[in-house]
């Protein structure tokens, strides 16, 4: 990463920066060829599990079964390519149809000649990229938390125990003490990666020192921000990983008993977790006497119920424990009186997946990736109008620039960068003049965003920022648990201010009443959702102010998305007359000659945009701010 000078990206040309980096599937040990297709949630929506099933109809068909296997593997990362292929020699297949199947098996697997008009092109040159470790979206990656997502068949413990799974387990239980081991995780200087950042072994030195003989271990698998899929994929595509530093965490604090709490609206996730306990139990990784260590640790799964709220630490245990999700007041700490009263500590999926890389590796390994007070990697999903959406994994510490242009291939279509929402709802939006901030704790806080959990979505130049600012509140404020004033109202009233805005009825003050109420809730809510709620209004208020004072002084919406202050109009000079927009019009509210200039009735139209979008021409334009004339022909 050359553009990222200040990013330490650990040790220079060692085996452990190469097996950071190194995510490929390799041919099974007997030289039989491998297809594996990704089974992550976007591919699986995409379509891949039909085209999982027409490999093996058409391997069968080829006669290939003795030469080829066929298998799934989570979220191989390149979401915006699904559904993905990947073979054993490296060849990357993107937006694959069962249709397209046959043809690969036949010219592919069985004559060696790669299909190239189904490989993936590289969207700046249109060449066709023979391995994918050398596609730009993988190639600028360090991965250690996704180590084995995308790599191997997340069902499969057997591909999990020949990738190294549970070894450092067996390191931590047979020959290291619970206190070396919250050292080692101490020194790595990994931060808790769901959003807070406080220390890891901060919070397990915490809770191993808090007396009892009964504590407990929750993996908190809640992720519910709106474009965030990290730990789903995790859940998804390496479970192991996450059993696997639970018990390590667990012999560093001393449970024995262990949650994950999951969201059910993750049906793949909740599969994989409850397959890999079953057999992590049936080969003795988990229960009794694990290793012949005289450790024993279980782990339940506990679903949640899909409320954001649920994400915060006390919210989530009283879920647990069978009461609403709600947080309460702190202290005392989790670490002190949590589940059931007793001791517990709380870590996010891709903190524990983390956590047997450091074991196995050492501290010093993980703290060489980083930058200052933000040490290792951090894993990210990118959403919105990026090129490359999907997951991806970098060095703490590099900048935006990197993340968006280089890792995420730049803004779609060609369109112009305007901002990124980072941290979810709770975050905050980031223009253009801050994307060489570096993405560390501090840094981006500075700022009025956080790291969050890792969501980042990109918005282009299209996108209304009061607009956006409303979608996010809107979010918050329906999650809202209700319990406390500040919260369940000011976000209400934040609401109805950006709703006025956004319908032409802003008035003189509002921006200041809506900083005013942002600052209210902020200091007065019992948790950090409900203080972080207001985020998303303060920086586009911040960044884009001018925007909301064009909204309000000038009933004009300069991105032409709020329906209340824009004009559809067709342009007469490119207008052909085809008549297709007056034909897929709902209303009917557009007229004229065939092969003449057509016009809009304004006083009718309801702005569907199926008008613009059907247009072949481009003839089919919007006006920013509010127009009075019954009929609205070219520019008139």
């Amino acid at each position: 990463m050359s553009d990222e000078p200040t990013v330490n990206e650990g040790p220079d040309g060692g085996e452990q920066a190469a097996e950071a980096r190194n995510v490929k599937v390799a041919p099974a040990g007997d030289g039989r060829l491998k297809v594996t297709v990704c089974a992550g949630t976007a591919c699986v929506f995409a379509g891949s599990l039909a085209v999982h099933d027409a490999f093996v109809e058409e391997v069968k068909a080829a006669g290939l079964d003795d030469r080829v296997d066929v298998a799934i593997i989570g979220c191989h990362g390149l979401c915006s390519q699904g559904p993905v292929a990947v073979c054993s020699d490296d060849t990357f297949y993107g937006r694959l149809k069962p249709e397209n199947v046959k043809k690969v098996v036949e010219e592919h697997l069985r004559d060696g000649v790669p299909v190239e008009k189904l490989m993936y092109k590289d969207p700046a040159t249109g060449e066709v990229v023979r391995d994918w470790h050398e596609i730009g979206f993988y190639k600028q990656q360090t991965r250690i938390a996704l180590r084995n997502v995308g790599v191997i068949d997340p069902e499969s413990i057997e591909e999990c125990l020949a990738r190294g799974g549970y070894e450092a387990a067996r390191l931590a239980l047979t020959e290291k003490t619970p206190e070396w081991v919250v050292q080692c995780v101490t020194d790595s200087g990994i931060r808790g990666r769901g959003g807070a950042g406080f220390s890891t072994g901060t919070k397990w030195s915490l809770a191993a020192q808090s007396p009892g003989d009964e504590k407990y271990l929750i993996c908190n698998g809640d992720e519910g921000d709106p474009g965030a899929f990290m730990d789903a994929s995790i859940m998804e595509g390496d479970p192991h990983a996450v059993l696997e530093g639970m018990i390590i965490a667990s012999y560093a604090i001393g449970a024995h008993e262990g949650y994950i709490y999951v969201r059910a609206e993750y049906p793949n996730a909740v599969k994989r977790l409850t397959k890999a306990i079953a057999d992590a139990e049936e080969r003795g990784l988990l229960g009794d006497d694990i290793f012949g260590a005289g450790w024993r640790f279980r782990v339940h799964l506990k679903l949640g119920a899909g409320a954001f709220v649920c994400g915060e630490e006390t919210a989530l245990i009283a879920s647990i424990e069978g009461f609403r999700g709600m947080p309460r007041t702190r202290p005392p700490y989790p670490a002190v009186s949590g589940l059931w009263g007793k001791p517990t500590n709380i870590n996010n999926v891709e903190t524990l997946a983390n956590i047997p890389w450091i074991v196995a590796h050492g501290a010093e390994a993980y703290a060489s990736y980083g930058i200052d007070k933000c040490r290792g990697t951090k894993a990210f999903s990118l959403a919105g109008k990026i090129v490359n959406g999907g997951l991806a994994e970098v060095p703490m510490g590099s900048t935006l620039r990197h993340l968006i242009f280089n890792v995420g291939g730049g803004v779609k279509d060609g369109r112009e960068f305007k901002a990124v929402q980072l941290g979810g709802p709770s975050g905050g939006c980031l223009p253009a003049s801050l994307l060489e901030t570096t993405i560390d704790y501090e840094s981006l806080a500075a700022t009025g965003a956080i790291v969050g959990s890792g969501g980042m979505v990109v918005v282009d130049d299209q996108t209304c920022m009061v607009d956006l600012a409303r979608f996010f509140l809107d979010f918050t404020q329906k999650e809202s648990c209700g319990k406390c004033v500040p919260c369940r109202l000011g976000t209400k009233r934040m609401l109805e201010i950006l709703d006025r805005i956004r319908a032409g009825d802003g008035r003189e003050g509002d921006i200041q009443t809506l900083e005013e109420l942002a600052h209210y809730i902020a200091d007065g809510t019992l948790c950090a959702l409900g203080g972080t709620a207001p985020n998303p209004v303060l920086t586009t208020i911040k960044y884009f102010r001018e925007e909301y004072e064009a909204h309000i002084n000038e009933r004009r919406c300069p991105a032409g998305r709020c329906k209340a202050l824009i004009t559809y109009y067709i342009d007469p000079e490119a207008c052909t007359g085809c008549t297709l927009c007056a034909k897929k019009c709902p209303t009917g509210v557009i007229a004229g000659e065939r092969k003449q200039p057509h016009v809009i009735d304004v006083t009718n139209c309801i702005k569907c945009d199926t008008c613009r979008q059907v247009c072949k021409f481009g003839a089919v334009k919007v006006r920013s701010g509010i127009q009075t004339p019954a009929a609205v022909g070219g520019e008139a």
